[in-house]
This record gives structure tokens, C-alpha cells and sequence, in this order.
């Protein structure tokens, strides 16, 4: 585990000596504090917040806007990890200066060290003109999210080989673009894994096997408590939903028994400022009275 700040350049150093990489979604200050403190690599404030803090279906609503105020927020509690945006749908797709700037507010004003964005051949330009700029890029391949409309029900990628190959041929351009890292998403593991080896930089997995550099999930999947806790590629670690909503039931029921505050939850004042403050009560109940 590395013990200052992890930095793009660094992800690949893991690579070539055979350390596997960390990561997880980061989307606020308690996430990322506890992610520091288990020396977690990366973490990624991923478009995926849309589905799981906002209450979007998809991650397509999601506006820089959003982003931002979430990476800043993981920005200002990340001291070791690398803290990478998401760039969100159609933030650097249509204008080439509109993808540039966006991705520069990422690290300018939100405090992020890189960016991720999704696809192969169709982003490597813009890819080529954020790293020039000095932007670290993440690819992401595979199943991408801002993409769901177009694969409908077909989520793994690469099934077959026309697919695999053009997987293994976008990874390529991406890496000759200039990206530091790749994540994988929903990838059969045997073309996860070729894909990983002919690279010199990093994959990071999700749903794509043990054969990547590296491996990312939801934060909330990922302690039991997120809308993707149940996918196969998902390995709960704990069953944080069931003990939230526990603790959420027994908070309910004393507050409506009485039990809860009890004396040791409320404040008491001094005993001479009580008595006086007994004394002024009793005066004025009694102007009342009369």
C-alpha cells in the first residue's frame, strides 16, 4: 500500500509490480474517510450517484453541477487516495472546448487529481486533447452506463469475438490516447484478462474477473447497502441496509414510548440557576393566576 498520495502515474508502478489495485465510489465525506482509513487507492465519484444518492433511474440526468458538488466534497476529506470525476452524460461528448473545460473544473474548482469518461474509438480524441492539457484520464469500457438506452437488456460486453476483439482494439486507442487506467465494466473475465495483458497501463474491474490490475465497486453495494447489492458481480461485505434500518425502527419506537431522550441525552442547568429559575416560574404562574 502506498503511503503518500497515490497519483495517476502510480496505478501503473502497482501494475508492474504485481500489487492489485483498490477502489471503490466515494460520494461524500463519510465515505471517503472511512475509505482512507482501509488505505483504499482510488476513489471514484462516479455518475453512478445519480442511481444511488439522487434517485435518478439512470445515470443520464446527472448535470456537472451535481458532480461537482459531490467531488468536492470527497476532494476535501481524500489526503492519500486518488480522487477521480466522472464526467457526466453529454458534459464532453458534443463540443471538444465544452469537454476540455469541463473536465478541467473537475480538477480546478472540485479538488479531483483525474477524470473518467466512458468509450473507446469516439473519445480518444477527446482523450488525447484533455491529457495535452495536462488532465489525467480514466476509459471506462465494457457496459457503460450513459449508454444503457442503446444496450437495452444486454449488459455483459465482449460475449463473442467480433465484440471482444473491437473491446481489445478500443482499450489500445485508449492507451495510446494517453489514459492511465481503464476500468472494465460487465466484461466476460477471459477478455478481461487478455485485455489486461496486452496493456501497460491498468484495468480496473467491475463484473470482469480476477484477471484485471485492479478492482472497483459501489461503495454502498459493497457494505450491503445500495440498489445494486444483489448483482452477481457484487460481493456484499457487510449488511449496512438492514442494520440502518434497524437502528432507524428501534430510534422510532422509544421516541413514540418516551424512552428516548432519556435524562443522560438532556442538558441540566446549574442547581442555584435552577432554583432561581424556579422561583421567577413560580412568580409568574402565580401573576397568572390572579
Amino acid at each position: 500500500m502506498l503511503s503518500s498520495r497515490v497519483m495517476p502515474g502510480d496505478l501503473s508502478a502497482l501494475k508492474a509490480e504485481g500489487r492489485r489495485i483498490v477502489a471503490l465510489t466515494a460520494y461524500d465525506r463519510p465515505t471517503a474517510e472511512v475509505c482512507e482509513a482501509a488505505g483504499v487507492d482510488v476513489l471514484l465519484v462516479g455518475d453512478s450517484l445519480g442511481n444511488v444518492l439522487l434517485g435518478y433511474e439512470t445515470t443520464l440526468p446527472v448535470t456537472m453541477e451535481e458532480m461537482l458538488h459531490h467531488v468536492k466534497a470527497v476532494a476535501r476529506c481524500a489526503r492519500r487516495a486518488l480522487v477521480v470525476a466522472d464526467l457526466p452524460f453529454l458534459s464532453y461528448q458534443a463540443d471538444p472546448a465544452e469537454a476540455l473545460r469541463n473536465a478541467g473544473r473537475f480538477l480546478k474548482e472540485g479538488g479531483a487529481q483525474a477524470v473518467k469518461l466512458e468509450g473507446g474509438d469516439r473519445s480518444a480524441e477527446t482523450v488525447e486533447r484533455m491529457v495535452t492539457a495536462g488532465i489525467p484520464v480514466m476509459g471506462h469500457l465494457g457496459y457503460t452506463p450513459q449508454s444503457a438506452h442503446i444496450f437495452g437488456k444486454s449488459v455483459v460486453q465482449g460475449r463473442d469475438l467480433d465484440a471482444a476483439l473491437a473491446l481489445l482494439n478500443e482499450a489500445l486507442a485508449l492507451e495510446e490516447a494517453g489514459c492511465f487506467a481503464i476500468v472494465l465494466e460487465c466484461v466476460p473475465r477471459e477478455v478481461a484478462q487478455a485485455v489486461s495483458e496486452r496493456l501497460a497501463i491498468p484495468t480496473i474491474g467491475i463484473g470482469a474477473g480476477a484477471g484485471c490490475d485492479g478492482q472497483i465497486l459501489v461503495f454502498h453495494d459493497a457494505v450491503g447497502w445500495g440498489p445494486g447489492a444483489t448483482l452477481k458481480f457484487v460481493k456484499p461485505y457487510a449488511n449496512a441496509g438492514e442494520m440502518l434500518r434497524q437502528a432507524v425502527s428501534d430510534y422510532a419506537r422509544e421516541v413514540r414510548e418516551g424512552v428516548f431522550p432519556s435524562a443522560e441525552h438532556a442538558f441540566a442547568m446549574p442547581a442555584e440557576a435552577r432554583v432561581l429559575f424556579e422561583q421567577e416560574l413560580s412568580e409568574l404562574d402565580a401573576g397568572c393566576v390572579e
